[in-house]
């Protein structure tokens, strides 16, 4: 802490640093008045560290060839300081006053572990609140910038990043996350080189290809030891982050909101917050800093009034009957689903107007009378007879040209002037930043929520938005903003409603739509084999609770591949678990199975949802991951084999967060038969389905256990239980 400040009032001594330090992280702040501001240090805590003498230590010398002073490196990097990598901080008024530097006004301690660092350019009439807090429950960091036009003529906002900051050198690896429909958040990893590396999504929402985040770690990081970060925008729409290796050697990170030109111009007196930027830091690898991220989204941004609540099993109707809806089939799915012990059942696509396929309807959001000729009363009078919750589907942002509405109102989508649309998905975006457009959607989506007590919503977005254009300039900010207070409003409204967050899938999955969304659809793909590698990819950002994960069919009807019930549940298991099949086409065997699975989850959700997540460092055939209970008294894992390994036998898998020092009780709860290939295997000499057996915590960490021989494809789930 600041010895000079205290909480909610201005700096005034002559200390010129800021001290902030909060479960494990540190920030130290060059902040004298009249002065640019600086980060110091920004990343795990450093014992017994001294502002002054980590600035010293990192005294810059002038070089030959190079201006005669060292450049700070601000905390925005605008044009006027000279600094040569990129600004992070561009501004004109008509090509004027471009030239900005910021120079500290005064410092706020807000809490004990936030700071507003306020600045001024009195020359170009600007002024930039630097919002950066430690989130206590997890010393993740949390930052944005305020950028206000103090002058008397408009001012051009052509790009604003939350913070410009300086990275530890020793972190050299990145890893971007990348994808398309169906194959969401997968890694690329490249080394930090002399230049820039840059991703740019201009989809109009999170992006199924450029996701807003990346983590750096250094050569020699893995899951559970060594030096690492990650760093996130919470954000829904176009986005940018970038780290410049600049020619002095330093490494610096910029994220936020990208804009088209002109999409930001202030008034004189306006100003233009950036999105929210979290990074976290951590000695412990790269499972440590998710950890931390998933305590910060847990408490600090998720909607809390859902948090209380167990995540109940779905029950989705899409890939069972996709169009072919009727009453009397989806009372018998409804059925099937609560014989298993669903808990929610959403009707998906194709309740209302002529949405009969997926070229026509969207936008017409009354229920279609050719579907539910008695309306949708009965339907969801036997769901909840059944002990379960109804949820519906909509897509409020879209519009197909073959509705009522676009016909009525041809005016109301989003489109650049002059530009032909880009066919996607035979469907146009809707201008939510018109208020007719807001209020039409409101009072529809309100309507059928109160008419049939609707407790959830499945919210989607399928196409994206390359030409946002309202009034004849680019809107997407405003689309983005509108469409989080459409949603706010709605739950202001309906205050038990939860909502579900879907794009085409995972194309809509960060931390600014989870301030007011419960969960992410990580994927429209439901191949437990690649859902394995898409959920390990998510969970780097985002807890089990938030990751929508469903039981498919048995043919994959995105792969076309055949799995067994064993491991497509024992895949849905991890994430917030649900169903997506129709039931009629399982066999008795399968249907007990499944049932089996959902106990399972059911008896185990607290911990799956409450406890800290793990990643194991494993060879590329498998997947080890798993929560351990916060007090160490149990703990769950999953080993799923997805491929053929090279070597005789698979190797030893490696339990981590245990208490080294205690014993557990080791069972392995699923699948209920012994699937290794030969036996005796060590399913066998430790009774792992019987009593199981007991093992330090030290050896099954340090030492680890051998998986058994396995064919491709299956899942093993291991209850660990500590002993009294």
């Amino acid at each position: 802490m600041d010895r000079q400040t205290t909480p909610g009032t201005p700096t005034t001594a002559p200390d010129k640093y800021v001290h902030l330090e909060c479960t494990g992280t540190m920030l130290i702040l060059d902040a004298e008045p009249g002065q640019r501001p600086a980060v110091v240090y920004c990343g795990p805590s450093i014992v017994g560290a001294d502002p002054a003498e980590l600035a010293l230590l990192a005294t810059r010398q002038w070089a030959h060839g190079n201006a005669l002073a060292p450049i700070t490196a601000t905390l925005m990097q605008e044009l006027g300081t000279g600094i040569g990598g990129s600004p992070g901080l561009i501004v004109h008024r008509d090509g004027q006053d471009w030239a900005v530097d910021l120079r500290v006004e005064r410092i706020t301690r807000d809490t004990d572990c936030s700071v507003t660092v306020h600045c001024t350019d009195k020359h170009s009439a600007i002024s930039v609140n630097n919002i950066i807090a430690l989130d206590p429950a997890s010393g993740v960091v949390r930052a944005k910038a305020v950028v206000t036009n103090d002058g008397g003529e408009d001012l051009a906002v052509d790009w604003c990043c939350a913070l410009a900051l300086p990275l530890d050198q020793k972190l050299q690896r990145i890893t971007g996350f990348t994808g398309r429909w169906s194959g969401e958040f997968t890694r690329e990893e490249v080394e930090i080189f002399r230049g820039s590396y840059l991703r740019e999504n201009k989809a109009g929402r999170t992006s199924h290809d450029n996701f807003p985040g990346i983590t750096l770690t250094t050569t020699a990081t893995n899951e559970n030891s060594g030096l690492a970060a990650a760093f996130h925008l919470g954000w829904s729409g176009n986005n940018r982050i970038r780290i410049d290796r600049q020619s002095d050697g330093r490494n610096f990170l910029q994220t936020g909101e990208l804009l088209f030109p002109g999409e930001v111009i202030l008034s004189a007196g306006e100003s233009y917050t950036t999105p929210e930027m979290f990074a976290g830091f951590s000695r412990q690898g790269l499972s440590d800093v998710s950890r931390k991220l998933h305590a910060a989204l847990t408490h600090s941004v998720l909607p809390q009034r859902a948090l209380a609540r167990p995540r109940p099993v779905h029950y989705n109707t899409w890939e069972a009957v996709y169009f072919g809806l009727s009453e009397e089939r989806l009372i018998t799915l409804a059925e099937d689903a609560a014989k298993v012990g669903a808990e929610r059942f959403i009707l998906d696509d194709g309740w209302f107007g002529s949405r009969r396929h997926d070229r026509a309807g969207l936008g017409d959001w009354w229920v279609s009378e050719d579907v539910f000729p008695n309306g949708l009363g009965p339907l969801v009078e036997r769901v909840k007879a059944l002990g379960m919750e109804f949820g519906i589907w909509f897509e409020p942002e879209m519009v197909n040209p073959d509705s009522d509405l676009y016909r009525a109102h041809p005016e109301w989508v989003l489109q650049a002037e002059n530009v032909e649309q880009i066919p996607f998905r035979s469907q146009l975006t809707l201008d939510l930043s018109r208020t007719d457009v807001f209020e039409y959607l409101f009072s529809m989506i309100s309507g059928i929520v109160s008419a049939h007590g609707v407790s959830y919503i499945k919210w989607d977005m399928n196409r994206e938005t390359p030409h946002p254009g309202s009034g004849g300039r680019p809107a997407m900010h405003r689309q983005t903003h509108a469409v989080y207070r459409l949603i706010d409003a709605l739950r202001d409204k309906h205050p038990d409603l939860e909502i579900e967050s879907c794009s085409s899938g995972g194309g809509r999955a960060d931390f600014g739509i989870l301030q007011r969304a419960d969960r992410i659809w990580a994927s429209d793909n439901n191949d437990p084999r690649d859902r394995q590698g898409i959920e390990r990819g998510a969970s780097v950002f985002f807890p089990l609770r938030v990751i929508g994960s469903h039981v498919g069919p048995k043919h994959c009807h995105t792969t076309r591949r055949t799995y067994s019930m064993e491991f497509r549940a024992g895949t849905a298991i991890f994430g917030h678990m649900g169903l997506e099949l129709d039931l009629r086409d399982e066999t008795e065997r399968d249907l007990a199975t499944l049932a089996a699975a959902i106990k399972l989850y059911k008896q185990h959700r607290d911990l799956l949802h409450g406890g800290e997540f793990q990643r194991g460092d494993t060879a590329p055939y498998l997947n080890l991951i798993g929560v351990v209970a916060k007090d160490r008294e149990e703990a769950l894992f999953s080993c799923a084999q997805t491929d053929a390994h090279s070597t005789v036998l698979p190797e030893r898998i490696y339990f981590t967060g245990l208490d080294a020092g205690r014993k557990y009780r080791v069972r392995l709860v699923w699948p209920l038969a012994n699937p290794s290939v030969t036996a005796p295997s060590i399913i066998d000499h430790a009774d792992l389905l019987g009593k199981g057996s007991v093992f330090g915590g030290a050896s099954l960490m340090d030492y680890g256990m051998q998986v058994p021989l396995l064919y491709p494809d299956t899942c093993l789930i291991y209850h660990l239980e500590a002993e009294h």
